[in-house]
């Protein structure tokens, strides 16, 4: 038996809060912000991917989860809070909820929409283990003023091959949030990520 975890403690306002910096890091991708007034998280997620699901996802938004995140409590608690529909295939999912990116076995099963609709292009929400900032690869691109640094912790060699801007392929893609504890960072489709 599983205990159902305490959602937003003010929904709207709390979601509102959430997707102001989400916003804000799609706006400055590479950019690690922290979210504040984080709601329970069932486990294995972190705050930040709760925090993101209850404020992104809907009754008409489909969200797929990886093997480590499908467990019961999450499935639950994004049930009854969000009342999402789960995703049955990556193919299939508006979002994703990626709990352990190491055991994905590929990253190019997500769906990147078309040339005519790259809205239809999916959003992975990836837990590391840490985020850190002015280190690592080079990110650059619209919303970046010359260049930024990121490393995150966990994150396969394969992932930083699918996000960001892919030659030939904009304006399809997917855009992602990279979540670890209550801190989160994005990368969208336009981004260029060092290789």
């Amino acid at each position: 038996m599983t205990t159902l975890r305490a959602g937003f403690a003010d929904p709207v306002l709390d979601a509102q809060r959430t997707f102001r910096v989400a916003l804000d890091a799609m706006a400055h991708p590479g950019r690690v912000a922290r979210l504040t007034g984080m709601p329970e998280a069932p486990p294995p997620l972190d705050v930040a991917a709760t925090a993101l699901c209850l404020t992104l996802a809907d009754p008409d938004t489909a969200i797929w989860l990886d093997s480590a995140a499908a467990g019961r409590a999450v499935v639950e608690y994004l049930r009854f809070h969000c009342g999402c529909p789960l995703a049955a295939t990556p193919r299939a999912a508006d979002f994703a909820v990626i709990a352990e990116p190491i055991g994905l076995p590929s990253w190019d099963v997500f769906p990147e929409g078309t040339d005519e609709e790259p809205e239809r292009g999916a959003t992975l929400i990836v837990q590391v283990a840490r985020l850190h900032a002015d280190v690592g690869r080079r990110l650059t691109g619209p919303g970046i003023a010359t260049e930024c640094r990121l490393t995150a912790e966990g994150l396969p060699e394969a992932a930083w091959r699918v996000l960001g801007a892919v030659p030939g392929r904009f304006p399809r893609g997917v855009d992602a949030f990279l979540v670890a504890g209550d801190e989160l960072v994005a990368i969208p489709r336009t981004t260029h990520v060092e290789a």
